[in-house]
């Protein structure tokens, strides 16, 4: 048995929840222009929808290249 088939659902929904995070705080300040509100300086448009939605592709994809590292062995924890 593999160590990828031994971990428990709740580690590999976290090591998700990390790297969706970890992308999405890479991705705010991507786009976001000169446009800002003059009394508090926040960004007018600062499409956080289209950037929750590409943060949860690619920490997707890097959680399934992270996933096949263990299972096949290549990564020992």
């Amino acid at each position: 048995m593999s160590l990828a088939a031994g971990l428990h659902y709740v580690v590999l929904f976290s090591a998700y929840a990390v790297l969706w995070f970890l992308v999405l705080f890479c991705l705010l300040p991507v786009g976001l222009g000169s446009e800002r509100d003059p009394e508090s300086g926040a960004p007018l448009n600062p499409m956080l929808k289209k950037k929750m939605l590409w943060s949860a592709v690619v920490a997707a994809v890097i959680w399934v290249v992270f996933y096949a590292f263990i299972g096949f062995g290549w990564l020992e924890l």
